[in-house]
C-alpha cells in the first residue's frame, strides 16, 4: 500500500523525461513486489524506517531510515516494507520518466525463487 501521487508529472506539467512524488508507506504496511522498466529511481527518505528487498527473488536486503537516499536501477526487482507499527514511512521519489506507471510491473518474487531452483537442480534425465 503507498498513499500519494505525482506530485509531478506528465499529468500536471509539461514533463518529457522525469516526474517526482512524495510517497507515503503508513505504518506496518508493505508495498509489493515490483520492478520499473527502462527508468531508474531516486529517493530520499524523509521520515520513518524501511526494510528494501531486493534482486533476484528479492534477496538481498537493506535497511534504511531518514536521510538516506537510494538508487534503484531499471528492472531491479524490489519490495518495500515500513518497520514501525506506528509512524508512515515518507521518502520523496524521482524517476527517469514523466508517468512511472506506464513503466511499473509486478514482480512476482515465489516465481523468481522456483526457477532458481529449478536451474540449481541438475537433470537425470
Amino acid at each position: 500500500m503507498l498513499r500519494g501521487g505525482s506530485a509531478l508529472s506528465n499529468s500536471n506539467v509539461d514533463a518529457k523525461e522525469l516526474s517526482m512524488k512524495l510517497a507515503v508507506i503508513p505504518p506496518g504496511a508493505v508495498l509489493p513486489a515490483h520492478l520499473h522498466i527502462d527508468l531508474e529511481t531516486m529517493i530520499y527518505i524523509l521520515e520513518g524506517r524501511v526494510r528494501h528487498e531486493l534482486g533476484d527473488g528479492c534477496k538481498l536486503v537493506m535497511e534504511n531510515q531518514a536521510d538516506d537516499f537510494l538508487f534503484i536501477q531499471p528492472g531491479l526487482p524490489h519490495e518495500v516494507f515500513n518497520l514501525s507499527d506506528s509512524e508512515p514511512s515518507v521518502a520523496l521519489i524521482a524517476r527517469s520518466a514523466p508517468d512511472e506507471r506506464e513503466h511499473t510491473i509486478p514482480y512476482d518474487r515465489g516465481a523468481a525463487m522456483m526457477a532458481a531452483k529449478a536451474l540449481e537442480t541438475p537433470n537425470m534425465s
